[in-house]
């Protein structure tokens, strides 16, 4: 895992997830809601997260590849927004 995740981010656990009565799976980054998987993809991803449940590291990863590059530094926090 050194080689994927070489800034040791993952070790901070930022993220973390919910699954709901229905099956469904919510993704949180920071305590920020940022995705909702349903159905078949929340079935795997259920799966896969039970298979390495005692594996903090790995569960971050598998959360962090699901939610897909998200996140990449360029985003601008405009304090004057268009109007």
């Amino acid at each position: 895992m050194s080689k994927i995740d070489k800034r040791n981010k993952l070790s901070k656990e930022p993220f973390d997830y919910e699954i709901t009565k229905k099956g469904t799976v919510v993704i949180y980054y920071k305590g920020k809601q940022i995705k909702i998987i349903k159905d078949r993809e929340a079935e795997c991803l259920i799966k896969r997260i039970k298979e390495v449940e005692d594996n903090i590291t790995a569960v971050q990863l598998l959360l962090a590849k699901i939610t897909g590059n998200f996140k990449r530094g360029n985003e601008k926090f405009r304090k004057n927004k268009r109007k």
